[in-house]
């Protein structure tokens, strides 16, 4: 997820990229309450109190989550409608939901012996990984393939994807 997010830095303008540590501010945040002993992920996202910060750019700011493992409120969804992207290391609705993410996800497609999977670029609603669809890519599998390959098959269609779809979702087709 980071060196994607900063591919996308580099190469998309007017984006807001929400790798692990999300946004600067949100980063800066968390880190003077957990030395304080006093953060809770979901006091600050629940409380809204997040919104503040993402405010003054509402109106032409998309989100792209790469890595970002938490639940998106339904308060920073609202305000960003269609704007938040995610990308998922599978074909979904296949393997998605809490706790479905990177080796997990490979490990559950072996077990399974599907003979292909893929990534699947999303928008972002109010549950896990059931957004609108912007774009999936398969792969071949073959029966030899170990959780470990399949993360590397993954990874090749995110770097070679994740940018170009991003660019045209968001520059290209105004979002």
């Amino acid at each position: 997820g980071l060196s994607i997010g900063y591919y996308c830095l580099e190469h998309i303008p007017k984006i807001l990229i929400a790798i692990p540590i999300f946004f600067i501010p949100l980063w800066l945040i968390i880190l003077m309450l957990h030395a304080k002993g006093t953060f809770y992920k979901t006091s600050i996202f629940s409380s809204g109190f997040y919104l503040f910060f993402l405010y003054p750019y509402i109106e032409n700011l998309s989100i792209i989550l790469a890595g970002f493992l938490w639940k998106i409120p339904r308060s920073i969804v609202k305000a960003f409608p269609n704007r938040i992207i995610n990308i998922h290391p599978a074909l979904l609705p296949k393997y998605g939901g809490k706790g479905m993410y990177g080796m997990h996800v490979h490990e559950a497609v072996k077990t399974n012996g599907d003979n292909k999977t893929g990534i699947t670029i999303h928008y972002v609603n109010e549950h896990y990984d059931e957004g609108a669809i912007i774009f999936q890519k398969e792969t071949k599998l073959e029966i030899t393939d170990t959780p470990e390959d399949i993360a590397q098959k993954i990874h090749a269609l995110e770097y070679e994807y994740f940018p170009k779809i991003i660019e045209k979702t968001i520059i290209n087709d105004g979002v």
